[in-house]
């Protein structure tokens, strides 16, 4: 009798090995050799998974993308305005170790996303999503009033996807420079500067 493959589970195995290789070493070190070696496969047997490289980078960034989609869902819960914009901004900033590995893997998909025009457009509808959401979030505090800086909303929404960038890229490249606590505290001053008049 044939054995029976379970193609999902060795779509993530796959994942599951890229991910850990470019958290080791980057995106240079996740090679089709390297991911193939370290899954079991023989060379070449990828392909019966993943049409090519690109395909498994996007499978990584996806779940990178999940896991910080489930602890934004998590932390927002059924709040609204002022409270879900908190919530969102420090559920998907680099406070924890977990978030920082995640943000490592998304340094290395922007890095093959700026050859890569599939894999740009995929990124470019996520910012665009992320984006909407905190504008309606922001819209929602002003309404309630909780929100009351005369700043616009799209400024503020700039402010808030340039923090966490940036935020990301420093855990990684000078995290003295970005520690936790002080990323913590730039975010505190964030939101008392659009809650005071």
């Amino acid at each position: 009798m044939p054995k029976v493959i379970d193609h999902d589970q060795r779509r993530s195995d796959i994942i599951d090995v890229t991910w850990a290789l470019i958290v080791k070493g980057g995106l240079e070190a996740a090679t089709m050799r390297e991911i193939a070696s370290e899954a079991g496969f023989a060379n070449g047997a990828l392909k019966h998974y993943f049409p090519g490289k690109d395909e498994i980078i996007q499978g990584t960034y996806d779940r990178a993308l999940g896991m910080m989609s489930e602890g934004v869902a998590t932390a927002v819960g059924d709040a609204t305005g002022l409270e879900a914009l908190r919530a969102i901004v420090y559920a998907s900033a680099p406070l924890t170790e977990e978030a920082i590995v995640a943000g490592r893997v998304l340094l290395s998909f922007w890095e093959r996303a700026m050859s890569n025009d599939d894999l740009h457009q995929a990124y470019l509808s996520h910012l665009t999503s992320w984006r909407g959401g905190l504008r309606t979030y922001i819209e929602q505090g002003r309404a309630a009033g909780d929100i009351v800086t005369s700043t616009p909303d799209e400024q503020l929404v700039d402010e808030i996807v340039l923090i966490n960038v940036g935020a990301n890229v420093m855990s990684l490249i000078a995290p003295h420079l970005s520690t936790p606590a002080l990323l913590e505290a730039q975010l505190d001053a964030f939101f008392e500067r659009i809650t005071t008049a």
